[in-house]
């Protein structure tokens, strides 16, 4: 008799290419990884690993019980979500990821309405960049998670996922206070020509959109600074380093030194969540969309 916890470890191990990965996605240790997969060797009779350079890959074997593993996992995911909706109650553990303005001005609120309503039901949230928390819901690794796109850049969602918008999230452009601009009502942003940029990292969705957007309105963007949390980057504005982008979601206190300027063709932020479609029916899904609604209907 296969092992399904084994089977999970083969699966994962197929799926992210390494044992650190797979322990990673499991929230085990390497150690535990490597354990499952020689007791299941064992179970079959033949290896599933071979060494390759400093790490191992799948043998035949291997795939092609990772592609049975795979589709099993998958029956009894849709299984447990028949369940659940039969006996309609949000229980058990749902796994959230959420990027870092949601994890502060969204989650917490959010959080505390799922413990009042569903007392059952264990939320547990993993802070992640958008593209990264996708990939982790197709993977299995979440049941859901919170992303982003921009009002002028769409980031493509997986077909296999369903999302729900949440919020329309309005930015401004942070500058220091004695920036040439700073006691403006509005701005454009094609007045920041001079100016250095400091944005989140390179390879970024927000990044990405950030060139995008400056070099739509005629700007070779200069960035000089990159830093991955907003507090940061104000810290930053606030020393004249440059300027950036502020969202309004998760914002907190603004340094003395920065001054928030609403740009004139509004710059927003679209903020949805996404889970698997064959997961749908299961009520803790439709429990944590519905809280994450009502909070965010809140914050507009």
């Amino acid at each position: 008799m296969l092992n399904l916890e084994r089977l999970r470890t083969l699966d994962a191990l197929a799926r992210h290419g390494s044992v650190r990965g797979a322990a990673d996605g499991l929230h085990v240790t390497t150690s535990a990884v490597s354990q499952q997969m020689a007791k299941l060797e064992r179970e079959v009779g033949q290896p599933l690993l071979a060494k390759s350079g400093r790490g191992v890959r799948l043998t035949d074997a291997g795939r092609l019980l990772a592609d049975h593993a795979a589709r099993i996992i998958s029956q009894v995911e849709l299984a447990q979500a028949d369940v659940e909706a039969q006996r309609g109650c949000a229980v058990g553990e749902l796994r959230i990821g959420a990027f870092p303005t949601a994890m502060r001005g969204l989650l917490p609120q959010v959080l505390s309405v799922l413990r009042a309503e569903h007392p059952e039901l264990r939320a547990l949230v993993r802070e992640q960049e958008p593209e990264e928390s996708m990939t982790s819901v197709v993977r299995g690794d979440l049941d859901l998670a919170l992303a982003i796109d921009w009002h002028n850049k769409r980031m493509p969602v997986p077909a296999e996922l369903t999302r729900a918008h949440l919020l329309d999230d309005s930015v401004d452009i942070a500058v220091p206070a004695g920036h040439r601009l700073a006691d403006r009502s509005r701005i454009s942003l094609a007045e920041f020509a001079d100016d250095d940029w400091i944005s989140w990292n390179e390879g970024q969705f927000c990044h990405e959109w950030l060139v995008y957007t400056l070099r739509g309105t005629g700007i070779e963007p200069r960035i000089t600074h990159i830093a991955e949390e907003h507090h940061t980057q104000l810290a930053f504005v606030e020393a004249g380093l440059g300027v950036c982008v502020a969202p309004k979601l998760g914002r907190g206190p603004v340094p003395p030194g920065v001054r928030l300027l609403p740009v004139c063709d509004t710059v927003r932020r679209h903020v949805y969540a996404v889970w698997r479609a064959d997961a749908d029916r299961r009520p803790s899904i439709r429990a944590a969309v519905d809280a994450l609604q009502k909070v965010a209907a809140g914050l507009q």
